[in-house]
Order: C-alpha cells, then sequence, then structure tokens
C-alpha cells in the first residue's frame, strides 16, 4: 500500500468474513485513508478455512476498495502493527462480553507499544449478533445465512460443507 499518513490494522481470524466484518472495515474508512486486514494464522480456533483461502475471500469482497489491502501474520499483533506502519488497531464490539475480552487486549497492546492505540466500532444494528462461530454453525446444517454474509462467502461455506451436493442428492 502506498504511504498512507493514517493506516489501521483490522486484525481477526475473518473465518469466515461476515457482514459485520465487512461493515466496520468500510466505517474503519472513514477515518483512516487506509486500512489494512491483518488475517491471523490462529490455529488455536480450528479454522474451517486455511488462512490463505481467508485471505482471498476479503480480497475478494474488498475488490473495489483500493484503500484496503489484505495480509496474513503470525505472531504478536504490535509487531505486525508496527511492521506496516499503522498508527492504530481497529476492532468492532457486539457485546458486554466483547467489550471485556477487546479491552484486556487493548490494555496489553497498550504495553508493548504505546505508541499504538484501539479504535473499538460497535455492531451495526442488523450485525450485532452475527458471529463467525455462530454462521459456521448455521451453514454446517444448510440453515440460510445469506442475509449475513457476502454470496462469495455463503458460496465457499456451501462448497466447504459438500452443501451443493446434499441438496443435489435430496439430503438436506
Amino acid at each position: 500500500m502506498s504511504q498512507c499518513s493514517k493506516l489501521a490494522v483490522y486484525p481477526g481470524t475473518f473465518d469466515p468474513p461476515t457482514n459485520g466484518h465487512m461493515d466496520v472495515a468500510r466505517r474503519a474508512l472513514a477515518i483512516f485513508d487506509g486500512l489494512v486486514i491483518g488475517v491471523s494464522t490462529n490455529l488455536a480456533k480450528k479454522p474451517v478455512f486455511d488462512v490463505q483461502e481467508r485471505v482471498s475471500l476479503l480480497r475478494e469482497l474488498f475488490s473495489d476498495e483500493p484503500r484496503i489491502v489484505v495480509k496474513s501474520f503470525d505472531g504478536l499483533l504490535m509487531n505486525f502493527v508496527k511492521s506496516e506502519g499503522a498508527i492504530s488497531v481497529v476492532r468492532g464490539l457486539r457485546a458486554v462480553s466483547d467489550f471485556e475480552y477487546e479491552l484486556q487486549m487493548a490494555t496489553f497492546n497498550s504495553i508493548l507499544e504505546r505508541s499504538i492505540g484501539t479504535v473499538f466500532f460497535m455492531a451495526s444494528e442488523e450485525n450485532i449478533f452475527v458471529s463467525s462461530s455462530v454462521i459456521k454453525e448455521i451453514s454446517k446444517f444448510g440453515g440460510d445465512i445469506s442475509t449475513k454474509v457476502h454470496p462469495a462467502v455463503l458460496q465457499a461455506l456451501r462448497e466447504k460443507f459438500g452443501l451443493d451436493r446434499r441438496v443435489k442428492q435430496g439430503e438436506r
């Protein structure tokens, strides 16, 4: 990405990316000149999509936005943020439980690197209860998540869970 005066990093596992993730990223561009979406290789969460699949999906979702770059990273978030030359971390909040966890993470990140702040975005009303975990669970059993994810993500989930084959065979 070209030199941005106000660059932020939006980190996460994005497994899968949801409309909530997309909303936070687009709203962050109202404040920052550029955004690096940092896809964590965090295997502790047992992702459905490998890191390269998640990066590819996000690049497709934001192909119309030149101010967003998608990269994977491993290790400490603050190391990645510094290596990108960013001034802030962007995080989305849905519920009080998110706030407690995110406050703890922001505090530790501040201890690691005082010059980098965290900006929180509240989830929009239509995305307040949307999480990647819930999306995966509903999708796995053929439930309708079409209003909560981009069509490319919906198709990728259907393929990942073999839903297209099951529908054709009448197993749904």
